[in-house]
């Protein structure tokens, strides 16, 4: 790759690593876009339409405004505009690069973490849009769980560990992203595993229900049906880890509104919800708790242990479940509801088998996670 360009994987390193201290990210997208959906810890410049028609002059007023001694990260959609405003700041002395591919790249980044305390759990981040899916093993099988639509990341995942993957799972029936299950599955010739009432009208799942186990070498990953979320929402127990998929988050809970919105299926679903979170909650204190999204946590792994995230603050939801007060928890739920994931209704019917993926299946899921109850 040219050294006018740095790639999108590197960024999401340096952040992880604590080494962007060094680099200063300057995202010239509108302030709308920005604000929507951005690299935490950049700044936003708003210029993307004057650098379209190569109107340098905003970015030349603030210059004095720009690090001197730092790498400077710009960053746009595409790459394109920001390949300008790049070039640009070079030209006036700054050590400036664009990220490749801009935020189009930046969602596609996957992150993979060994986690101390869950033995055989392989937690596979993508920081661009709050989506966490798993590598579960034992000996040299291994089951994906919640796979992005980008499959070669689990492949290699796998290879790298000498596994053979046995088996792909969904905890749900995402509503965010694509899932690369059936696809996995498909390519592997393997099992893909998936409650029934989130199957909609996909063939060819091996449905599972609450209690029941797949077989992974010599362990069994234990299904928990915790619906809410959805109906068919699971978690999944994994020695001492807990998958706990869309139910519970660090911070938040799944919210229950994506199946139907009406006020009356919601205060339903967020009973249903109120239920799988105290049963979860129950379960040993030293879990290692492994939600299947994040917000703007910055810890990795994403992960903490199941007395921890019962006793701090940082996830108010729960404090209703530990009060068993199941009504102030709906009427908090119900409150809490914001904007849906961007193009959920077309993934959900995706994800459901009622609809074939066209061919910019990737620009679907761009853009901020919004499946929690804020």
């Amino acid at each position: 790759m040219s050294n006018t360009k740095l790639a999108p994987a590197e960024v999401a390193r340096r952040i992880d690593e604590n080494d962007a201290d060094d680099l200063f990210i300057l995202d010239v997208r509108n302030e709308d876009d920005y604000e929507e959906w951005q690299i935490e810890g950049s700044t936003n410049l708003p210029i993307y339409d004057e650098l379209l028609e190569h109107d340098f002059s905003t970015l030349e007023d603030h210059l004095d405004e720009l690090p001197t001694e730092t790498e400077i990260a710009v960053i746009c959609v595409a790459g394109i505009t920001s390949a300008r405003a790049a070039e640009f700041l070079r030209g006036h002395g700054f050590d400036a690069r664009t990220i490749d591919d801009g935020m189009n790249g930046w969602g596609r980044v996957h992150r993979e973490y060994d986690l101390e305390g869950a033995d055989g759990v392989v937690q596979i981040v993508r920081p661009g849009t709050g989506c966490l899916s798993y590598l579960v093993s034992d000996g040299d099988e291994a089951v994906v769980v919640d796979p992005s639509q980008y499959v070669d990341q689990y492949l290699n995942a796998a290879d790298e560990r000498d596994l053979e993957i046995v088996g792909v799972a969904d905890t749900h029936a995402h509503a965010d992203h694509v899932s690369g299950a059936r696809r996995l599955a498909g390519e592997l010739d393997v099992p893909y595993y998936l409650h029934e009432e989130d199957a909609g009208d996909l063939e060819n799942v091996t449905a599972f229900a609450d209690g029941e186990s797949i077989t992974v070498g010599a362990r069994e990953l234990e299904v928990l049906h915790t619906p809410g979320h959805t109906p068919g929402s699971v978690s999944f127990l994994f020695g001492d880890a807990l998958l706990s998929g869309d139910t519970l988050f660090l911070r938040s809970v799944g919210r229950p509104d994506l199946e139907d919105g009406s006020e009356e299926a919601v205060r339903t679903a967020a009973s249903q919800l109120f239920d799988s979170l105290d049963t979860l909650t129950d379960l040993d204190d030293d879990l290692v708790v492994l939600p299947g999204h994040f917000s703007d946590e910055s810890i990795r792994p994403l992960a903490t242990v199941l007395a921890d995230l019962r006793e701090e603050t940082t996830n108010e939801l729960l404090s209703y479940v530990a009060e068993d007060d199941e009504e102030a928890f709906v009427e908090a739920i119900v409150e809490s509801l914001a904007d849906e994931p961007a193009n959920y209704n077309e993934i959900k019917r995706i994800n459901w088998g009622k609809e074939q993926p066209g061919g910019d299946v990737e620009s679907l899921e761009l853009g901020p996670n919004n499946c929690a109850a804020n």
